[in-house]
């Protein structure tokens, strides 16, 4: 059963994770299928910056535990909705999330992310550990954007010893569906925006 968390904050700075674009395999969907972002999800553009478009207050989020030694928690929905940059779409995979080192290239430097990493410790109200992951909610593999609405401090599962978490491999699977043209690139923002731990479920994956 799901239960909400708050936890006493202490602001520190976390490490930002890493995504890996993986080729396609498949013949593509029909772009049409797909040229529309998520609904409820914001279009922000991102490329190699951060954009604080929430202006969240300390103590105003908070994240919802599925299981806390899976670590699958998910960010409030209110202050993290997910954002997408309309830089990607389903017309140009090719050349943007399904090329290798897409991610590398619009990523912000740490010293962009580190002062939004600090505020989102507080607006979360979370302790800093060594394996919380500041993590892009829709990920920079599926055309997610660097901004506050689209990123949360994500704690790990029991046990972990990096910022390695659950959620990586669901990344993974869903930018190899979209660049294998099994699914579009709107339901696999969408999907993993509603909830990252049902989204291949929802996807058919």
């Amino acid at each position: 059963m799901s239960t909400w968390l708050r936890i006493i904050p202490l602001v520190l700075l976390l490490p930002l994770g890493g995504c890996t674009a993986v080729a396609a395999t498949q013949p593509a969907v029909s772009p049409s299928a797909s040229s529309v972002p998520p609904a409820g999800v914001r279009q922000v553009s991102t490329p190699g910056t951060l954009v604080d478009d929430m202006k969240l207050s300390a103590g105003q989020c908070h994240i919802k535990i599925v299981d806390q030694a899976k670590g699958t928690v998910l960010p409030d929905p209110a202050c993290t909705p997910g954002a997408v940059d309309p830089a990607v779409t389903q017309e140009n995979l090719k050349t943007t999330i399904c090329r290798g080192g897409y991610t590398k290239s619009v990523r912000p430097p740490a010293e962009v992310t580190n002062p939004a990493k600090t505020a989102s410790l507080k607006a979360y109200g979370l302790p800093y550990a060594a394996t919380t992951e500041y993590d892009h909610l829709i990920p920079l593999e599926l055309g997610g954007a660097s901004s506050t609405s689209n990123l949360w401090v994500e704690p790990n599962q029991a046990g972990a010893s990096t910022v390695n978490n659950p959620k990586d491999d669901i990344e993974n699977a869903l930018n190899a569906a979209v660049c294998a043209g099994r699914v579009t690139l709107t339901a696999a923002q969408q999907a993993i925006a509603s909830d990252w731990t049902t989204a291949k479920a929802k996807l058919g994956l």
